[in-house]
C-alpha cells in the first residue's frame, strides 16, 4: 500500500492514524480527504512530512468528489463521520448523510476503481448495552440512537458490496478512543479542559455508573492498521482496551490528575436512552498480533497533561459554534458525557 486515502483526516483519530501511518512506514503517501466541518480542525496536522501528504478538502457526500480523490490509491480508511450521541439526538440528518450516503459513495467508487482495500471505522455503540460479558463480532447489533444506527446502516452498506460485488470491505469498531486533539464536546477533553478553568464538569444523572471501555487513540490507530493490512475481507474487528471505567470514576481522575475537588461536579438530566455498558471482546484482532500497549493511568495522565500542555489548540475552539451547540442542547450547566 503505497496511496492510503484517508477520509476524515482532519479529525479526533483520523489526525492520528494519518500521523501512525507516516511514521510507521516511511514508504506511504497519505491523501487526506476531509471537508472541515466543526470538528475538522488542520491544526491536529502541523509539523508532519508534507513530502508525502496530500490534502483535499472534500465530503464524503459527494460522490464525484470522492471518486476522484480516491483515483490513484491502493485503500481507502474511512474516519469521516458525524460521531456525537447528543447531536444525533438533537437532529440526526447529517448523520444518515454522512454516515450511510457517504459511505455509499466510497465503497461504489472503490467498485468502479478497483480499489484494493476499504477499511470503515466504526465503534462498539452499534451492539448496544450489555450488562454482563463482552460483545464478540458475531453477536448481533442493536444500535439505540442516531448515531449508533448511521453507523451500523453504514457497515451493512459497505459489507454488501464485499458480498454481492467483491469489494474488500473491512469494518473495525472501536471502544470509547482518548488522546490528543479530541474535539472538546466528548467527556474527557470536555471535562479536563472545564476543570483547567474550575468550570462545572456536567456528569449525566444516572449515568454516573454508566461503564465505558477506554482506549488509547495510538492503540487504536495500530489496531485498525492491523486490520487494515491483514484482515480477511467481509471480516469485523473489534478494537478494545481492557480498560472499562464508570464514568463517576473517569471524572474523579480528571479531577485528581488537574488538581480540582469534586465540588466541580454537576449532575444534569440523563441523556434519552443512554447505554449502560459497552464492553467488546477483541480475541479475533488480538489473533493477527495486535494488541493495546498504554495502560489507563499513564494514558490518561499524558492526555490531561497534552490538553494542560496545549491550550493555544483547544482554546479557540471552545468558542463561536462550540458554544452556541453547548447552550442550545444543555443550557448553563453542559454535558457531554460518552
Amino acid at each position: 500500500m503505497k496511496r492510503i486515502m484517508v477520509t476524515g483526516g482532519a479529525g479526533f483519530i483520523g489526525s492520528n492514524f494519518v500521523r501512525y501511518e507516516l511514521a510507521a512506514y516511511p514508504e506511504v503517501h497519505i491523501v487526506n480527504f476531509d471537508k472541515l466541518t466543526y470538528a475538522g480542525n488542520l491544526d491536529n496536522l502541523k509539523g508532519i512530512d508534507d513530502t508525502r501528504y496530500t490534502f483535499i478538502k472534500g465530503d464524503i457526500a459527494d460522490a464525484d468528489a470522492v471518486s476522484s480523490a480516491m483515483e490513484g490509491c491502493d485503500a481507502v480508511v474511512n474516519f469521516a463521520a458525524e460521531t456525537h450521541v447528543d447531536r444525533s439526538i438533537l437532529g440526526a440528518s447529517e448523520f444518515i448523510e454522512t454516515d450511510v450516503r457517504g459511505v455509499y459513495n466510497i465503497v461504489e467508487a472503490a467498485k468502479a476503481l478497483g480499489t484494493a482495500r476499504v477499511l470503515l471505522v466504526s465503534t462498539d455503540e452499534v451492539y448496544g448495552s450489555i450488562d454482563e460479558g463482552s460483545f464478540k463480532e458475531t453477536d448481533p447489533t442493536n444500535p439505540r440512537n442516531p448515531y449508533s444506527a448511521s453507523k451500523a446502516a453504514g457497515e451493512l452498506i459497505g459489507l454488501s458490496y464485499f458480498h454481492t460485488f467483491g469489494v474488500c470491505v473491512i469494518v473495525t469498531r472501536g471502544s470509547n478512543t482518548y488522546g490528543p486533539y479530541q474535539y472538546p464536546e466528548k467527556v474527557l477533553p470536555l471535562f479536563v479542559t472545564n476543570a483547567i478553568d474550575d468550570l462545572p464538569l456536567p456528569l449525566y444523572r444516572g449515568g454516573e455508573h454508566n461503564v465505558r471501555d477506554w482506549l488509547y487513540v495510538d492503540d487504536h490507530c495500530s489496531g485498525i492498521d492491523r486490520a487494515l493490512r491483514q484482515g480477511e475481507p467481509g471480516e469485523i474487528y473489534n478494537v478494545a482496551g481492557g480498560n472499562e471505567r464508570e464514568n463517576i470514576v473517569l471524572t474523579r481522575r480528571i479531577l485528581e490528575l488537574t488538581g480540582k475537588g469534586e465540588d466541580l461536579i454537576r449532575l444534569v438530566p440523563d441523556r434519552p436512552g443512554h447505554d449502560r455498558r459497552y464492553s467488546i471482546d477483541p480475541g479475533k484482532l488480538r489473533a493477527l498480533g495486535w494488541q493495546p500497549t498504554m495502560d489507563w493511568d499513564t494514558g490518561m495522565a499524558n492526555t490531561v497533561r497534552w490538553y494542560q500542555d496545549n491550550e493555544w489548540w483547544w482554546r479557540k475552539i471552545k468558542t463561536g459554534e462550540y458554544l452556541e451547540y453547548y447552550k442550545r442542547q444543555y443550557g448553563s450547566s453542559g454535558a457531554g458525557t460518552a
